[in-house]
């Protein structure tokens, strides 16, 4: 029998890549088994399933499989490493891009409930290309189909069998019958924009518009989760992604859709504590003749018990104060909202002696939540004499920033408010100068800077003093100034970390 093995060293020995799709090439490894064929040598036909030995069709199978749970393994390891709706889409849409063979694509978050929040984010599409897609009607487009086609997301609860009733089980009575979960549609692939029937002629405008000729639009749903939105990537040429691609798709857009639904969950929990926090402070500051007022409040992802207020007392007075309640999340939110009704009401009746106001505080702290401490400062301002007289519980001292100094408050030292039995510590006056500010700040403001106490201090001063002469009319400019030195950055909501209040007062 004549043999096909070619004689000599063979000069290409590589499993070729996959043929490009699209245009793009793809990154999803080729099975071992497809082998060019070698120079010189004709082409035979491929043998069967059949004609090859068991062992090797084992082998080629088992080495696919292992190739694909690579890949998948590896992409959802990017994947579960983002901590936020927008970098999750995000990963999920080139992740994707890869497993389908396209360059481009969208992913749509629009939640059945209703209850938000909803995005659309683009993968190698301008926000004008976004925009242009979304004058297709959406019973045109793939996406849009998918949306609206699926019900809503079933209650906690669903599909799974409800409590049995008494006597469920015996003779002539039979079990609660499950609750169906919610259907999740297919996949739909447009092959060929041009050609397929029943898309609105809006729709072959646009792709052409964009230089796109075919699309594959995946539910982001599962019957758990329900509906969360759709994503569809799109093929510069006619194409769309066979069956194995098909089928890691599916297996990745499950995994991703129920990574989207518990970031969902933190979204929006971290959004009824913003609104929650928001609520308990001003809702706007106070306007007295002889000072202006700014105030910036930022917030770590459970929130925090930083504080602050401003309230108008009688003959012009003007009440100053930020605090800092120990813990996070809604039990320190609810503590903090006590301690600021509280103070406020021990500010009207004898807001001109702060340490009374502070040493009331501290009574009601010690008798009502023995287990928690606190921080606060509080400041009896008289505008039109540019006088203050000021008092603090375990806080930070405040800072005047002026055209010829920038230095702290010399304030006692003295324990947080419910650290003693019984807390006292005088008061310390001080008038600023036409055109100063008096800046009053929690701790998180020198905790975030991630630096020692000593150090955050410095820092601090320096932000101040370097704060440009144009803006030191404005208090808000001043506290921006001082932020964006500080914290470069800005607070990252995602990282677990105390809140920052900065309250700037700027006499006149």
């Amino acid at each position: 029998m004549a043999s096909n093995a070619p004689v000599g060293k063979p000069t290409d020995m590589s499993s070729p890549r996959l043929p490009k799709v699209a245009g793009i090439d793809s990154t999803v490894p080729a099975p071992p088994h497809t082998v060019a064929s070698l120079p010189g040598v004709p082409s035979a036909a491929p043998p069967s399933d059949a004609a090859l030995p068991p062992g090797v069709l084992i082998q080629d199978r088992l080495a696919s499989w292992v190739s694909d749970l690579t890949t998948l393994h590896e992409l959802t390891e990017r994947l579960i490493k983002t901590d936020s709706l927008d970098g999750a889409l995000r990963e999920m849409l080139g992740a994707g891009a890869a497993l389908v063979g396209a360059r481009r694509g969208m992913a749509v978050l629009e939640p059945a409930d209703g209850l938000g929040p909803t995005s659309t984010i683009g993968l190698g599409l301008a926000h004008a290309d976004l925009g242009t897609i979304e004058t297709v009607p959406r019973g045109s487009g793939s996406y849009g189909r998918l949306l609206d086609g699926l019900p809503e997301a079933d209650p906690p609860g669903a599909g799974l069998p409800e409590a049995d009733p008494p006597g469920a089980g015996l003779p002539g009575n039979g079990p609660t019958a499950p609750r169906r979960p919610a259907r999740v549609p297919e996949p739909i692939a447009i092959r060929d924009v041009r050609t397929e029937e029943g898309l609105d002629p809006r729709h072959r405008e646009v792709a052409a518009r964009l230089g796109y000729a075919a699309s594959y639009a995946l539910p982001l749903a599962t019957e758990e989760a329900g509906r969360l939105g759709a994503a569809v990537w799109l093929y510069d040429e006619p194409a769309e992604p066979d069956e194995r691609r098909r089928h890691l798709i599916g297996l990745y857009g499950r995994f991703a859709t129920e990574h989207l639904a518990r970031l969902l969950q933190v979204e929006r929990a971290r959004a009824r504590v913003a609104t929650v926090a928001e609520e308990l402070l001003p809702s706007r500051l106070p306007r007295v003749p002889g000072v202006r007022l700014a105030v910036r409040h930022l917030t770590g992802p459970q929130g925090g018990g930083d504080w602050y207020d401003a309230l108008p007392l009688p003959e012009g007075a003007l009440g100053l104060a930020v605090g800092s309640v120990s813990g996070t999340g809604p039990s320190a939110l609810a503590a903090m909202g006590r301690l600021r009704a509280s103070l406020r009401a021990y500010a009207v009746m004898e807001g001109e002696d702060p340490v009374a106001v502070l040493s009331d505080l501290e009574l009601l702290l010690r008798l009502t939540e023995p287990a928690r401490s606190a921080t606060a400062l509080f400041a009896y301002a008289e505008p039109a004499q540019r006088r203050i007289v000021l008092a603090g519980a375990g806080h930070a001292p405040p800072l005047v920033v002026g055209d010829h100094r920038t230095e702290f408050v010399e304030t006692s030292l003295s324990a947080p408010l419910g650290m003693l039995t019984c807390w006292e510590a005088p008061s310390v006056e001080l008038s600023p100068a036409p055109g100063e500010t008096v800046l009053l700040y929690t701790d998180g403001l020198l905790r975030r800077t991630g630096d020692a106490t000593d150090r955050a201090f410095a820092r601090l001063h320096a932000a101040a003093s370097s704060v440009p002469r144009a803006d030191r009319s404005d208090p808000g400019a001043v506290a921006d100034h001082v932020l964006r030195t500080l914290l470069p950055g800005g607070l990252d909501p995602a990282v677990e970390g105390e809140d920052v209040v900065l309250l700037a007062a700027r006499f006149e």
